[in-house]
């Protein structure tokens, strides 16, 4: 499937693992692609932490990936209406309008893991994102 534009959103309860991981894939996802002007990358959570999880962020500091400067926030259901795809992390009870894909891709929650299993979890969620692109903006030229 290709569309012209997207609208991505990545849900947790805290917003300080799961959600942080996925949209830090996403944002690098669409700027490797060159899709800065057709996706939108939305993330929040239902009940947000103060920080994201120290663990998270030693994790993605191993990829390239800076987490240290961004903070949980809230989501509203307004919000995640208007994505084309909402992916929950396993957490989720999550009820959206019809029209929007609602994902569970049921992933441990990392806070409090030994950074091996952080590692696993933020592997997992790096394949998981690139398909979602693959998915919804065509395969990698």
């Amino acid at each position: 499937m290709r569309t012209e534009h997207v609208r991505f959103g990545f849900v947790c309860v805290q917003n300080a693992g799961r959600s942080q991981m996925s949209t830090a894939f996403a944002e690098r996802e669409r700027d490797e692609r060159g899709l800065s002007d057709s996706v939108d990358v939305l993330t929040g959570g239902t009940h947000p932490a103060d920080e994201v999880h120290p663990e998270v962020v030693e994790a993605m500091q191993e990829v390239g990936i800076d987490l240290s400067d961004r903070t949980p926030r809230d989501v509203s259901t307004e919000e995640l209406s208007e994505c084309d795809v909402v992916v929950t992390m396993g957490c989720s009870t999550l009820e959206l309008d019809a029209d929007v894909d609602v994902r569970d891709w049921a992933l441990d929650d990392p806070h409090g893991q030994s950074i091996e299993r952080v590692r696993e979890i933020r592997d997992d969620i790096e394949e998981r994102v690139s398909a979602l692109f693959d998915e919804f903006t065509g395969e990698r030229e």
